[in-house]
């Protein structure tokens, strides 16, 4: 028990060490690559500050299975260079005991990071995209979508729009029964717009069979309504920044997944693509698990047996080719290519048993 402990807490030491280490290269990289976003918009360095640290999470979080195959490597390379594995051997102990320790704290991790750092991510993902479109655009465009249907919100240097659709088409390009209620800068309606449907284009909606009540002090909206065949109205959002509100499941808790999915079916949405994130996050803890049995089967041999660079180049080359791996079976998930379950937990699965099969022909011949 108090060896296990001991592997424990070396495996932790070495992926806080690997995770400091990373996350200073991010935040040095993001914080340029957000001063590049920005370079026409006079926001300050604090401002891109605050992007930088909204942003890095959701990139380590990514970055999980890297920092798990680079922290197993350098626990078991400085337990071979100090001949502690060669002590654990002989006194009876198998690789495969050993490396109970390490599998059990990064099974915690992995529920942790599902669990926990998330839906922390989801909240940060969804401030740094408020934050960026609101130093685009002058206002905030976002997009929520609920029981009642689609709630879009855009925004310029004249004011608010609310729009409220029933339903949407497949790729968010045209919106039914749909609502528009336009808000000056100090907060009050100017007016008030209802359509059969409405088609978003370069820069404007094209909205067809649309009746316009102006709301503005002094007037009878009803006595002063107009009724448009086709009315063009501006807008400052994009099909692009729509589906990349619908389209990053990231920016969705866990916890609320199941019913943002439900709900986005009912809009008229595929949700097909947050089904296989939900089901990958799932299985995010087996996967890490895999990362640690195939770093241990390269780097569990002693260092005089020579090799030792070719080996944990080998590991980090495996570990980013099941990752590419299992990435493309989401792609093919998400296209409907393959089932949903198979796309998220098969390269784990075999992963997993990769790493076992590496272990028992190293360690048993």
């Amino acid at each position: 028990m108090i060896l296990h402990l001991y592997f424990a807490r070396r495996f932790v030491v070495s992926l806080l060490v690997i995770a400091g280490v990373l996350t200073a290269l991010v935040v040095m990289v993001d914080l340029f690559d957000q001063t590049r976003r920005f370079s026409e918009f006079d926001i300050g360095f604090a401002r891109l500050a605050e992007l930088t640290l909204l942003n890095v999470p959701e990139t380590l979080d990514q970055m999980l299975p890297l920092i798990t195959i680079l922290g197993t490597i350098s626990l078991f390379l400085a337990l071979a260079r100090s001949s502690e594995l060669v002590v654990t051997r002989a006194t009876g102990r198998s690789a495969m005991r050993a490396l109970l320790s390490p599998v059990i704290v990064v099974l915690i991790i992995g529920v942790f990071a599902t669990t926990t750092l998330g839906p922390i991510v989801a909240a940060t993902s969804k401030r740094y995209a408020t934050l960026a479109d609101s130093y685009r655009s002058g206002g905030i465009s976002a997009l929520s979508v609920s029981e009642d249907g689609l709630w879009l919100r855009q925004g310029d240097t004249s004011g608010q729009t609310v729009i409220r659709a029933a339903r949407s088409n497949a790729d968010a390009s045209v919106l039914y029964d749909v609502t528009f209620v336009a808000y000056t800068r100090d907060g009050g309606p100017a007016r008030r717009i209802e359509a059969a449907s409405a088609a978003l284009l370069d820069g404007e909606w094209s909205l067809r069979k649309a009746k316009v009540w102006p709301l503005a002090s002094g007037l009878n909206p009803e006595a002063t309504a107009a009724v448009h065949d086709l009315l063009k109205v501006d807008s400052t959002l994009t099909l692009d920044r729509i589906r990349e509100s619908l389209g990053t499941p990231s920016g969705v808790s866990i916890w609320d997944m199941r019913e943002f999915i439900t709900q986005l079916e009912l809009a008229g949405f595929s949700a097909r693509k947050h089904e296989v994130w939900l089901q990958s996050q799932l299985a995010r803890p087996l996967f890490l698990v895999a990362m640690v049995l195939i770093a241990a089967a390269f780097t569990m041999r002693h260092t005089r047996f020579g090799g030792t660079g070719t080996a944990v180049l080998a590991a980090v080359l495996l570990g980013f080719s099941l990752y590419f791996i299992r990435s493309f079976a989401q792609i093919l998930g998400e296209s409907g290519q393959i089932p949903v379950i198979l796309s998220a937990w098969a390269a784990p699965l075999a992963a997993v048993l990769l790493g076992l099969g590496l272990l028992l022909r190293t360690e048993d011949g």
